[in-house]
């Protein structure tokens, strides 16, 4: 459990590990930005985070939880300053849309439409399920949320209660 077979502090080189977990990174960045411009924004300042990071790491076995818990750290950074940039140029109406668009049978649209539903979690819930849907054990999410093992249990379980509401609700 936890195990990596990616690279480690020892033998990492930035580039090894944005490698690594680039497209990790990307997947977070995604779960939390719709716009595609701002999204890339983010992955680049996930990365840049990470790169700034890594030699703060102390323990090896950790590298995974490590990088994501500052790959979520820099999205909800964003989205609650995104939040507060939206409400004060009034585009952000009262209450979140939890919209999911109407399901379909390619891959892409079902994919799509799990993406909307994740991004309409509240940011708990959905930093869990998106380090679950990355494989990382609960004890990593637990590692990089910063909160017991037993919370990310319940957390991932109210984060499915909801989204299977959102993608069932049509």
């Amino acid at each position: 459990m936890g195990q990596n077979t990616g690279p480690t502090p020892d033998t990492a080189t930035p580039q090894a590990v944005l490698k690594e977990f680039g497209a990790g990174f990307a997947r977070v960045a995604a779960s939390y930005e719709r716009n595609a411009a701002l999204r890339e924004e983010l992955l680049q300042e996930i990365s840049l985070a990470v790169v700034t990071a890594l030699p703060s790491l102390k323990d090896p076995a950790r590298l995974r939880a490590f990088v994501f818990r500052i790959a979520h750290n820099c999205a909800v950074r964003h989205a609650v300053r995104n939040m507060r940039l939206r409400r004060t140029e009034g585009e952000y109406a009262a209450g979140a849309e939890k919209t999911v668009p109407p399901s379909g049978e390619d891959s892409d649209n079902r994919q799509e439409r799990l993406m909307e539903a994740v991004r309409s979690l509240k940011l708990p819930y959905r930093q869990v399920i998106t380090l679950l849907l990355e494989g990382l054990s609960y004890d990593e999410i637990a590692r990089a949320a910063g909160i017991s093992v037993s919370n990310v249990g319940v957390r991932i379980n109210r984060a499915k209660a909801e989204l299977k509401a959102l993608l069932t609700h049509e």
